[in-house]
């Protein structure tokens, strides 16, 4: 059967990689032949080659409450956190729907992570009783449906370090247990198969570490041990799933003992990047280099994404501040205000982003 009647199928995937992201999950649910084709991998890929694609950046953001934005209940207000979206390109922002489990907020310091067309959502603490969960939804950009996927095997983890490979595989690493034990243990998820695999352990212990997919390997930066309690390490140690193994540990990866959260890969330069004390950071090599200074708009980085050549910093002069946004053009090493409305100026926990 032709895709579209009269059109030879060429033509037809043609008009099809055209359909801006929006109007996917109209054209999915048109007919069978077309939800078949728009899902199959080398849609994207096709929308990819031809420069239709668009990336959209994913954030888990607290909803900001202008009732308890001073004094004591500010102090007092437990942010209930939703996935926001920016499309950098329009400049527009939108609020992704939940699945009905997370009507209430998604769970706080849950981890987000892009594979193919599918937003991976990945823990965290349930907002009421504070007790980490397993739990992993999928949320489709082709269908715009979420689904659930099979929990996190192993015990609950939480501020562990996630990436993915951009494609089919996500992967966990490190954090703490339920008694505040800082792990080794990593584990790997393979989105369209819906399952879990353990990995080799890690040679060190790694809270609050953060996962990177960076030339092939996935990296997990800094972090700490149980014994050092919120003094974080420098190294970082990356895992080969060809070779099915860890590398040596490279003890001076970082600028300093920091929190890694703003470490971001560098994509086609090679480069990994950092926002620290109101610098981008560059490593090139063994080296980190100052590549510019941050607007003192985003002084304190709340949230970091790279893509395209172009850096997204979002922050505040200092911590608790309303946050603003600016996009660093690497090319020419300008910075350009992006417009925040007000409704998506919350503190971003989390974030990734996805080219569909």
């Amino acid at each position: 059967m032709e895709l579209i009647p009269g059109l030879p199928d060429d033509i037809a995937r043609e008009c099809l990689i055209r359909v801006p992201h929006a109007g996917l999950s109209t054209v999915a649910s048109t007919c069978k032949g077309w939800k078949a084709e728009i899902e199959l991998p080398q849609f994207r890929s096709r929308r990819k080659s031809a420069g239709h694609s668009q990336t959209i950046i994913i954030m888990a953001q607290a909803v900001l409450d202008p009732a308890r934005s001073i004094g004591f209940a500010k102090l007092c207000h437990v942010p209930v956190f939703r996935l926001t979206t920016f499309e950098p390109v329009l400049g527009s922002w939108s609020q992704l729907p939940p699945p009905p489990e997370f009507s209430g907020g998604f769970p706080m310091f849950c981890q987000l992570a892009a594979a193919g067309s599918d937003l991976v959502v990945i823990g965290g603490l349930d907002p009421v009783s504070w007790e980490a969960s397993s739990s992993v939804y999928i949320y489709s950009f082709i269908t715009a449906t979420w689904r659930r996927g099979a929990d996190m095997p192993g015990v609950r983890r939480s501020f562990f370090g996630c990436a993915s490979d951009g494609d089919r595989v996500v992967f966990v690493a490190g954090g703490h247990d339920g008694e505040k034990n800082a792990l080794r243990s990593a584990v790997l998820y393979h989105v369209e198969r819906d399952e879990w695999m353990a990995l080799p352990n890690m040679a060190r212990e790694r809270d609050e570490c953060k996962g990177i997919f960076h030339g092939g390997k996935f990296h997990v930066i800094g972090g700490y041990g149980t014994e050092m309690q919120g003094k974080f390490e420098r190294s970082c140690e990356a895992f080969d799933a060809t070779t099915w193994q860890w590398g040596p540990v490279r003890d001076d990866t970082l600028v300093a003992s920091t929190c890694p959260r703003t470490c971001v890969d560098g994509n086609l330069d090679d480069h990994l990047y950092m926002c620290k004390d109101g610098d981008v950071l560059a490593l090139r090599g063994s080296t980190w280099r100052v590549e510019a200074k941050m607007p003192g708009d985003v002084y304190s980085p709340s949230h970091v994404t790279k893509w395209q050549g172009k850096l997204l910093v979002i922050g505040a002069p200092t911590a608790g501040e309303p946050q603003k946004a600016y996009v660093w053009e690497m090319s020419t090493c300008t910075w350009t205000k992006v417009e925040l409305p007000e409704k998506f100026s919350g503190h971003v926990q989390v974030g990734c982003n996805l080219e569909i």
